[in-house]
């Protein structure tokens, strides 16, 4: 039986491993016997800890949406305590998605989503908990936005979340603090502009 601290600190040597592996060379590239090796653990104690590396591609899934929603839950509480204003906010939190520096294991994770039920669920599962605290700061930004106008809201700025964090692909021509300032101002611009859509009921 593996210790409960010694399984710990092997999953988290296996994780460290497969997100440098699966970001430098590639998910299906990499064989469980490579993670082993990188991870310093042997390949029986690696299926005693994961099933698979599909196993491993969730983990790492629920790894990093566990950390983003610390994050983004630390900026709501400078938000509400008065530290940190809707404009600091939204451009620290695009300021997080430029600044991802696993751009290549993310694409990685995206396409196994497609391809594997279990990870499309787990992803789904992360951008839910991502959801509430988008639409909490999209109300904040713009009080008046209720019914389908926040529910497009939430959809714009995950999407831009998303689209920012693969940017490097596409030569951007500003850096990331200018682009995450720039987006952020964008964003709000439009938030601030909607005004509540009239109720058919009146006319």
């Amino acid at each position: 039986m593996v210790a409960p601290q010694h399984e710990k600190n092997g999953r988290t040597a296996v994780l460290a491993a497969a997100r440098d592996l699966f970001d430098s060379h590639g998910f299906h590239q990499t064989s469980m016997a490579e993670l082993a090796a990188s991870a310093h653990v042997s390949v029986g104690q690696m299926y005693r800890l994961f099933k698979g590396k599909e196993d491993i591609i969730e983990a790492l899934v629920i790894d990093n949406a566990d950390q983003w929603c610390a994050e983004m839950n630390a900026l709501r509480r400078q938000l509400d305590g008065g530290e940190l204003s809707i404009d600091q906010t939204f451009e620290a939190l695009l300021r997080h998605t430029v600044d991802s520096e696993d751009e290549a294991l993310a694409f990685d994770i995206l396409a196994e989503g497609f391809r594997n039920q279990a990870v499309s669920k787990t992803i789904g599962d992360m951008c839910a908990r991502f959801r509430n605290i988008i639409r909490y700061f999209a109300s904040a930004a713009n009080p008046r936005l209720t019914g389908q106008d926040l529910d497009a809201a939430e959809e714009v700025v995950l999407a831009c979340l998303f689209g920012l964090g693969h940017r490097s692909l596409s030569r951007p021509r500003l850096d990331a603090a200018c682009t995450a300032a720039r987006s952020a101002e964008m964003i709000l611009a439009a938030l601030r502009s909607l005004a509540p859509a009239p109720d058919p009921r009146s006319s």
